[in-house]
């Protein structure tokens, strides 16, 4: 019993502890974006913000962030994730967003990219982005 409520103490603390994610645009986007809209430029099934405007999506090359993002927003975990974009490569089909090596390199290609899509740790943003949505 007491192993019971230790592993349920442990679970609801690490639940609690799992970072808010943060998607983010260049502050001069006005497109509306949601859940669907973000998960479609992720997955590839969408190269254009709803104004026609070509996107450039860029996410992080690995870490706890990216695990919170595509189980989140995209409904999957990473290595799932990574299997998906394996197939749509190896069949031609697709390139995967970009990954960056740290959340600051996501906050500056944003900032300096008004064709930009990324997100971060929801800690880590600045009034140089703007925040569509967080998860």
């Amino acid at each position: 019993m007491k192993k019971t409520i230790a592993t349920c103490v442990l679970l609801a603390a690490s639940a609690h502890c799992a970072a808010e994610i943060s998607v983010i645009v260049h502050p001069s986007n006005g497109n509306a974006l949601d859940k669907d809209s973000i998960a479609k430029i992720y997955l590839g099934k969408a190269k254009s913000f709803s104004d026609g405007t070509k996107v450039q999506a860029v996410g992080l090359s690995s870490g706890s962030v990216v695990d919170e993002f595509t189980s989140n927003v995209l409904g999957k975990s990473s290595s799932q994730y990574k299997a998906y974009w394996s197939k749509l490569i190896f069949t031609g089909k697709g390139t995967p967003p970009e990954g960056l090596d740290n959340e600051q390199a996501v906050l500056d290609f944003v900032a300096q990219n008004s064709d930009a899509i990324g997100y971060v740790d929801s800690a880590k943003v600045t009034s140089a982005v703007k925040v569509v949505g967080k998860f």
